[in-house]
């Protein structure tokens, strides 16, 4: 059985696009194997190192990944910062993690163009804190995008320079949990190409969203004047619609549209309409779950303290083991 990590940073509610990318292989890892899934408010101070609500932006977090069917007892669900032996991990690495290597990390060069008034030691040593949480389970497996290889090349080299270092086979070499063409890619409602927070507002549709605001979303969502010739191909932005009408619509709703299209009878209105109510309609047990899990703060705190003795009980066995192969011991 492969032990797995995932992070999830706590800047932004759950929504269609993470429903239906890597949650849902989240949802069949947690049956499958030995699944860490932690909640990344360590990570999340690189760029919001002052927060309004850190608390409530994890409460709500913790809350919609239960609602979408994380389970505590298949998976250990927990709070980066409930487990302090990742900061102590963390620490061991930056001794061994070359300012070079760091700063040629590509995602660095981004956030500096991206946050030049905050170019700060936690974004320079990002990788070691994403390698920190991974090797503290001595994971095997890691699910990431395209834009954390890197980082994950970086968290095998820090483990093997610490095997080779010390002279042991320590730390295992987490290889890419990759989903490939497993992952449906749901577009954003602005034109843009994915959902998402960073993709602008108004162009995600969040599982904690009351109707109204999903029909004003809808409503607002790009498109242009309309076909003029039979069967032409779809902008961008139309093809958005459609993708989404496929999503959360019955076949022959999808079906419809797509043939007043090919014939120039589309009305966007009458389409933007449709998809708001199927919207509603299939984000509403999500919205329930979500808010019944939510009122129950015995059972929200339940879980945070379960995940919490879980992943410990894992962490600190590691940190254990990492202080002997140092050298660190007690007088």
């Amino acid at each position: 059985m492969e032990t797995v990590v995932s992070g999830i940073r706590p800047t932004g509610n759950l929504h269609l696009g993470n429903y239906f990318g890597a949650l849902r292989n989240f949802l069949t890892m947690q049956n499958e194997h030995n699944c860490y899934f932690f909640i990344a408010d360590y990570h999340s101070l690189t760029t919001h190192p002052t927060p309004g609500d850190l608390h409530g932006n994890v409460r709500q977090i913790l809350v919609e990944y239960l609602a979408a069917g994380l389970d505590p007892e298949k998976a250990t669900l927990y709070i980066q910062s409930d487990v302090p032996e990742v900061a102590e991990l963390y620490l061991f690495l930056n001794m061994n993690a070359y300012i070079g290597e760091l700063e040629r990390c590509t995602s660095f060069k981004d956030k500096i163009r991206q946050q030049p008034e905050n170019v700060n030691a936690g974004l320079l040593t990002y990788p070691t804190l994403m390698a920190a949480d991974i090797l503290i389970h001595r994971a095997t497996k890691v699910p990431v995008g395209k834009d954390q290889e890197q980082h994950l090349e970086m968290t095998r080299t820090f483990g093997n320079r610490f095997n080779r270092l010390y002279n042991v086979d320590y730390f295992p070499e987490p290889q890419a949990f990759n989903f490939g063409n497993e992952l449906v890619k749901i577009p954003g409602l602005n034109g843009s190409g994915k959902m998402g927070k960073s993709e602008g507002e108004g162009n995600a549709i969040y599982f904690a969203d009351e109707p109204e605001a999903i029909r004003k979303k809808v409503m607002k969502a790009v498109t242009d004047s309309g076909p003029t010739e039979p069967n032409q191909a779809r902008p961008d932005a139309i093809q958005n619609i459609f993708q989404l009408l496929k999503v959360v619509s019955a076949p022959e709703t999808y079906n419809f549209f797509d043939e007043m299209y090919n014939t120039c009878q589309i009305r966007y209105g009458d389409m933007k309409k449709q998809l708001a109510v199927d919207m509603i309609a299939f984000t509403e047990p999500m919205r329930e779950r979500i808010k019944a899990i939510s009122a129950d703060e015995a059972y929200v705190s339940k879980v945070a303290r379960l995940g919490k003795e879980k992943a410990q009980e894992n962490a600190s066995k590691t940190i254990r083991e990492v202080r002997e192969i140092i050298g660190f011991k007690r007088f």
